[in-house]
């Protein structure tokens, strides 16, 4: 007896195992998702600025990086909130010790700095990072969040990401509301911020394999195959933004929905110069939570964000899309180790843990020379000192 609605997921080509490079780009179900890859010790890069939820600003992100743009003084911004007096109006006074530190309208507070140059050192440290990472990518997970974007009203300060309505922003730091005007994108804004993203990641790693240090006929290095296949995967949150009330939220969703559906049907007839048509697809986790998982015992208690049993259930249903059973197999292990590593240590010095720490460094050993490209060089590095055998 079927007791829910099952979504089916149409069979894939993407093969996803330990030596595969894994990236994650958009809203906090990013962060949730690639967390239970990462627990998993697969080979993952997530939000690299930071959650960002809307299309724009994703594409936005991604064009910097595939332009290799170097960010500079234009690209941030000093919080002005400690000029405001108790009207909340900005004090005349350019008093620089009240003002707060530096942000980006582009990237998450954690990149923020207490000086100019410690905020731009952070933001071009990050997309130099993420770009190396992207070159050797194998699966980029897009997941959109909203289709409702916040706009600068006044975006002749500064630079940066955008489109036809003018500057986006990804994050408004909590600066004055007034500064903002926020909207409701078309599916025809949200599908071309869309295009952009599959044509810049698809740039960055043409441009990677082109590179003498990439072709294995100029410099002597072999290309795995799999060097030269990319996918990129949309999926859209099931989180709901009841902030913008059930009604619109809808609207916000169906509109990535379309927006998703346009971009796949037209990229994916499309012959790329190179290697037929490109690589992408969408995976339902909106549909499996609003249809599998269907039951608040799978949120988490603001009946909103979801619950650890629902994303590891979403886990799992990717790893039937995306993963061979040779591979599921491995990730079986895996977590039985993990769980052993992730054991509350009481007594680092008593002779049980010693012996402890010995049995998890052999299994850790043993482990990596059977799953190939699998890393526990962090789990072998805090067992060896626990057993005192550096």
């Amino acid at each position: 007896m079927e007791l829910f609605t099952k979504i089916d997921i149409p069979a894939s080509s993407i093969r996803i195992n330990y030596t595969s490079r894994i990236a994650f780009f958009g809203s906090c179900f990013a962060d949730n998702i690639s967390a239970q890859f990462a627990a998993r010790k697969f080979g993952v890069l997530a939000n690299p600025f930071g959650t960002v939820y809307n299309p724009v600003s994703i594409a936005g992100q991604i064009r910097a990086i595939a332009d290799r743009k170097v960010l500079g003084e234009k690209d941030v911004f000093q919080d002005a909130r400690g000029l405001q007096d108790d009207s909340g109006k900005q004090d005349a006074r350019e008093n620089q010790d009240a003002r707060g530190p530096w942000y980006s309208w582009d990237a998450h507070g954690s990149l923020s700095g207490a000086t100019r140059e410690e905020c731009i050192k952070k933001l071009n440290e990050a997309a130099t990072r993420t770009r190396e990472f992207l070159k050797q990518a194998d699966v980029v997970f897009i997941t959109l969040g909203t289709a409702f974007v916040y706009y600068l009203k006044d975006a002749s300060a500064t630079t940066g990401n955008g489109d036809a309505h003018g500057r986006a922003v990804a994050n408004c730091h909590r600066q004055d509301p007034a500064l903002f005007e926020r909207r409701l994108i078309t599916v025809e804004d949200a599908a071309r911020a869309l295009e952009n993203i599959v044509q810049d990641l698809t740039r960055i790693k043409r441009d990677w394999i082109a590179t003498p240090t990439a072709r294995d006929d100029e410099a002597n290095i072999t290309v795995r195959d799999d060097d030269r296949k990319f996918h990129i995967v949309f999926t859209v949150s099931p989180l709901r933004h009841m902030g913008d009330g059930a009604h619109n939220n809808t609207l916000s969703k169906a509109t990535l929905q379309l927006a998703i559906n346009n971009v796949i049907n037209k990229v994916t007839t499309v012959p790329s110069a190179s290697s037929g048509t490109l690589p992408v697809s969408y995976f339902p986790s909106y549909e499996i939570v609003m249809d599998e998982l269907r039951d608040y015992r799978f949120y988490a208690d603001d009946m909103v964000h979801l619950s650890k049993t629902a994303e590891e259930y979403i886990f799992e249903r990717m790893a039937e899309s995306y993963c061979s059973e040779k591979t599921r197999a491995d990730i079986a292990q895996v977590e039985k180790f993990m769980k052993m590593a992730n054991h509350r240590i009481a007594d680092p010095e008593s002779p049980a843990t010693h012996a402890f720490a010995g049995k998890i460094l052999a299994q850790a050993k043993s482990l990596e020379k059977s799953i190939s490209g699998l890393d526990l060089s962090e789990e072998i590095a805090k067992f060896s000192k626990i057993s005192g055998n550096p």
